[in-house]
């Protein structure tokens, strides 16, 4: 379990157990749907403060090979079907969130290379053979080559770089691209 590649279920847990909980699973029944097909890139829009957060945490429990999730799931609506246990906690997710890496940095390109960074220190615990590279993108690739091996991507605040750096073209661009090449394949 890391903090990006198999994150834990922490995160959900501790909203699975607040008085308010609401529970929407059935989300994930859509998402499992369009697993390896052309339909795979999913974005979820909603105004802030509305539970885009809160439901990347709940794929992220869901999926994550990097924690049991059973107990949690079995008690929500997902579990009324019949393949809910198929895709539970058998998949390798990378969960990033991109407000909290631009946080730490000062401009877009920084932001970038930071990602690059700690996800492959991240993978190379996991897949250190296949870890020379040091574009993420590489990395996966090779990964992929020859495990045969996918990710699931979880990007929270995926738009932030627009909304705090609104004058960076430049930077945008170089974003979109890092993006694009990240999850071409």
């Amino acid at each position: 379990m890391g903090v990006y590649l198999n994150p834990g279920n922490e995160a959900y847990v501790m909203i699975y157990n607040t008085d308010i909980f609401v529970d929407k699973s059935l989300l994930i029944d859509k998402t499992t749907k369009v697993l390896n097909t052309a339909n795979r890139f999913i974005y979820i829009s909603r105004p802030n403060h509305f539970g885009k957060s809160t439901d990347a945490n709940m794929l992220v429990a869901y999926y994550s090979k990097g924690c049991d999730s059973y107990q949690i799931f079995d008690e929500l609506k997902v579990s009324k079907i019949q393949s809910h246990e198929d895709h539970l906690n058998k998949h390798n997710v990378i969960h990033l969130d991109i407000q909290k890496f631009l946080s730490l940095t000062h401009c877009i390109n920084d932001m970038i290379l930071r990602i690059n960074r700690v996800v492959i220190k991240e993978l190379k615990r996991e897949y250190a053979e296949y870890c020379d590279e040091t574009h993420l993108s590489e990395v996966l690739n090779e990964i992929h080559a020859y495990t045969h091996q996918s990710f699931i991507f979880i990007i929270d605040e995926w738009d932030c770089p627009f909304r705090e750096y609104k004058d960076d073209k430049d930077g945008q661009k170089q974003y979109i691209r890092f993006l694009s090449d990240l999850l071409k394949d």
